[in-house]
């Protein structure tokens, strides 16, 4: 059977950290999207593999983009999956995979990922995501952790520790498939407000990226991701100000906020939590 990928450049990497930033699953907030697009732009990453997307996407679900100018078109942009390198601050090798999450042949993609990293000597696979959460913008963004890897997981401070069954995205089968290999995995979750999980949200993006450094000591320059949060933070603000019932409202989510540091016995239950990530996936599929 045909390889799904072609290498395009092979690096010379030691002790690589694999990040999954495929798109298509649970993103409250772009905030995995906002995070992968900062690590492209400041790791200055290369292709090493691009994945067939003819044989891995639906395009009726994924469409190519058409460039139009005064009518006229000027062609057309489309769907990528690709696994990329760079190195962050402290020299440190990054492997990226971005681009749709494919629609068919999870398993052999996930074979063919994990044996790249593999390859590549990947020492560690962090997938990302976000979803929305009843907790206020004003104040610090909170993580959950999931993953095949118990010790990764408790390295990160987690907000609740679900005990659910729930779909999965193709990070976390590739998440599973490193883990099987000796690779160890773990996915962190950013939760947005459930009032700004439908715009940009970079606030959870530097979230991740700052858990990412603290587990994987991936180090790369935040300074875009902080300003955009802070602009987007006062966006809120001036909103939330304007209408007294949204004052009340994220004073009630700040009540609730604070409770739950002060008593971690309050913590939100797992079937809480799949019933807010439920909701979110209907109002997705709606367009809302």
């Amino acid at each position: 059977m045909a390889e799904l990928h072609e290498i395009v450049d092979w690096p010379d990497t030691h002790e690589a950290v694999l990040i999954l930033g495929l798109e298509g699953w649970i993103d409250a907030g772009y905030a995995a999207a906002g995070a992968v697009a900062h690590l492209e732009s400041v790791l200055d990453t290369t292709v090493v593999a691009r994945f067939d997307t003819e044989a891995l996407l639906d395009f009726r679900a994924r469409r190519p983009v058409m460039h139009l100018v005064e009518g006229v078109t000027q062609g057309l942009t489309w769907p990528t999956l690709e696994l990329r390198h760079g190195r962050d601050l402290g020299g440190r090798d990054v492997l990226l995979l971005t681009g749709a999450e494919p629609d068919v042949q999870w398993r052999t993609f996930s074979a063919e990922v994990t044996g790249l990293a593999m390859q590549l000597g990947a020492t560690v696979a962090i997938a990302l995501g976000a979803y929305p959460n009843p907790v206020p913008h004003t104040r610090p963004g909170r993580l959950s952790a999931s993953g095949a890897s118990a010790d990764l997981v408790d390295r990160v401070a987690t907000s609740t520790r679900a005990t659910i069954d729930v779909s999965a995205g193709l990070n976390a089968v590739i998440g599973h498939s490193c883990h099987d290999l000796g690779i160890p995995h773990v996915t962190l979750w950013a939760q947005v407000p459930q009032y700004a999980s439908a715009m940009a949200y970079p606030a959870a993006s530097a979230l991740l990226l700052e858990t990412l450094e603290e587990i994987a000591g991936v180090r790369v320059d935040l300074t875009p991701l902080v300003a955009a949060a802070a602009a987007v933070r006062d966006n809120l603000d001036e909103l939330v100000g304007a209408n007294p019932e949204h004052v009340a409202m994220v004073r009630q989510l700040e009540e609730h906020y604070d409770a739950m540091a002060n008593e971690p016995n309050r913590l939100p239950s797992g079937d809480d939590l799949a019933a807010e990530v439920e909701r979110y996936l209907r109002e997705v599929g709606r367009g809302d």
